[in-house]
């Protein structure tokens, strides 16, 4: 009975139950983009020393590997290792 999870909705598997749905991957990708952004935006400053080049950097930065990073999220659900 250990690798069943009751639910009052009904029943459901312990694999079932571990799966992210795309809120939970959308989440993570806008937090981890933010703190990224965050850093990115502050060592290109820091390189720079300006702070229109230093969002500019940051903002290029943040749609590309927001992007990224929930379809790299998306592809590693599917992969059964390790789970």
């Amino acid at each position: 009975m250990g690798n069943v999870i009751n639910s009052e909705v009904g029943l459901e598997t312990e694999e079932q139950a571990s799966s992210e749905n795309i809120k939970r991957s959308l989440v993570k990708t806008i937090s981890w983009r933010a703190v990224g952004t965050i850093t990115t935006v502050a060592i290109s400053y820091i390189i720079t020393g300006t702070m229109a080049l230093a969002f500019s950097i940051g903002g290029i930065e943040l749609v590309s590997k927001m992007v990224l990073y929930f379809f790299h999220e998306r592809a590693w659900e599917k992969i059964k290792w390790g789970k």
